[in-house]
Formats: structure tokens, sequence, C-alpha cells
């Protein structure tokens, strides 16, 4: 069986498995793989961007999307005619036997799987199974992978990497082949400055406590007074910067929704 591996730290969103996987399936017909995938409408492999954080501290995500290839594809249940598995692992629609089974469409619930409306068929990712066959060791989208950020192979050979990574929520407890690494998790952010002279403060010690006040982290400003921490979870957090001089300040930080940059953190001197 094999596996694809995301490493997200990796990905620098480049684009180029979105754009391999349309040079090879685009206009080329891989029967009985598949056939052409249309110019427009459909990705078979997606970079997803995510904006995060806010003016000044923002940030892009990426994350390349696949199928999953899952061990219980709800696409081969609900049509094991016109769907199948390989010895590879790979799940293949068949470009005869599923046309005009849109329903197959509705059943991804990634939705990574297409309808070709001018061939009448539901099309999807193969894993270039037809390059596989004649002797490549990976799919496109991998090989087109600048920084590794892509890996394919056996299972066995990627336990290690398995047992660390996850797969996509959505597809959690139907066993997909695609492991992610690396999930950026979110993160506080902020600038501190003295409020009498409108100065950054560089050096300053900021100290991240959870909800029941333990320690998180501790970090410092660096020379243009900003901090980040990027290792939070999706929960609240108590913000304490306490410079030398000036007077300790507290904040709160609600990581549960989304990343938080605080507005800026002006501090007054000690009298």
């Amino acid at each position: 069986m094999k596996a694809l591996i995301v490493d997200l730290n990796r990905c620098n969103g480049c684009y180029n498995c979105q754009l391999a996987c349309k040079d090879e399936h685009c206009d080329n017909d891989w029967a009985p793989i598949a056939i052409a995938q249309p110019q427009t409408g459909q990705f078979w492999c997606r970079v997803d961007e995510e904006e995060r954080g806010r003016v000044p501290v923002v940030r892009v995500a990426y994350t390349p999307v696949f199928c999953g290839h899952c061990d219980a594809c709800p696409l081969i249940e609900l049509a094991p005619d016109a769907v199948y598995r390989r010895e590879d692992g790979l799940v293949v629609i068949d470009p005869e036997k599923a046309r005009g089974r849109r329903e197959l469409v509705r059943a991804c619930p990634l939705g990574m799987v297409y309808f070709n409306s001018e061939a009448q068929v539901a099309q999807k990712c193969t894993g270039c199974a037809h390059l596989l066959d004649s002797g490549w060791s990976q799919p496109r989208c991998v090989d087109a992978c600048a920084t590794d950020a892509l890996r394919w192979g056996d299972m066995e050979d990627f336990a290690d990497e398995i047992a660390e990574g996850e797969a996509d929520e959505r597809l959690k407890d139907l066993g997909s082949h695609v492991y992610y690494l690396n999930r950026p998790k979110r993160w506080i952010a902020g600038t501190v400055a003295n409020r009498g002279e409108n100065e950054v403060i560089i050096g300053a010690p900021v100290t991240i406590f959870d909800a029941d006040g333990r320690v998180v982290a501790r970090v410092e400003t660096d020379e243009f007074g900003d901090f980040r921490y990027c290792e939070c979870e999706k929960t609240s957090y108590r913000v304490r910067i306490e410079a030398p001089g000036y007077d300790a300040i507290e904040l709160d930080a609600d990581c549960a929704a989304r990343d938080v940059v605080l507005d800026d953190v002006f501090v007054d001197m000690l009298r």
C-alpha cells in the first residue's frame, strides 16, 4: 500500500504540484484509468491558501489537498461496479462504468471528486496510476515538488511519519493514505512600546500562561519590539509583559478561533 506524506513546513506555495497535475491530465486521455481532465473547473491536486493574523502581522499558510484514496472509500461503497481499489491502494473511478454517476461527486467528504459535464463522468486524482504502471516511481505532483514537501512510497517505509502525522479531519475515520506533518498551530503576536516616548522596547520578557495559570512559554521582543509565539493550541491564554523599569501588564489572548495579533502594547515607566 502506498502513502503520500505532506510536510507543511516545507511547502512554500509554489503551486508546482497543482500545475504538474494539470500538465499531466488536461487534454491527455489515459484510459482505461482516466480520460482527459478539463482545462478549468477541476483540481485533482489543489493548493489551499489561508491568510492568518491581521495587519501588521500577516502570514499565509499553504496546504496541498489530494484525494485520500481511503481504506473505507465512500465511492466504492456507493458504486462498487464503477469504482475500484488497486493493489497499491489507489482508488480509481472507471471512466466508462462511471458515466452518468453524478452522485459520486457528493459522496466525497473532501470535495475532491468532480463531474465532467461534457463527458458525463465523475473524475478525481488517480495517483498518476498510468505513470506508475509505466515505470515511474512517483506521481507527477511529487516529482514536481522542489522542496520535498511531498513524498510518496510504501506505507511501511513511512511508518514513523505516519505515526507522527495526521489525516485531513474530514477523512480521519476513513483511513486516508495522505498524511500531513507539521500542521501550523495558532500564534500570538504583538509589539511592545514605551507609552511616554513612543519607542519600541527591545528584549522585553513576555510570558504566556494557559487557562490554569501554568507557564506555556517565555519569549522576548526583538529589535523591532515584536514578539510572536507560534505553538498555541486552540484555547485561551494570558500574556504578561514585564519589561525592567516598566509597569507589568497582562492581556487576554483567545486562540480558540484564530491567531491573535495584539494591538500595540504600550507600557508605562515605573514611578
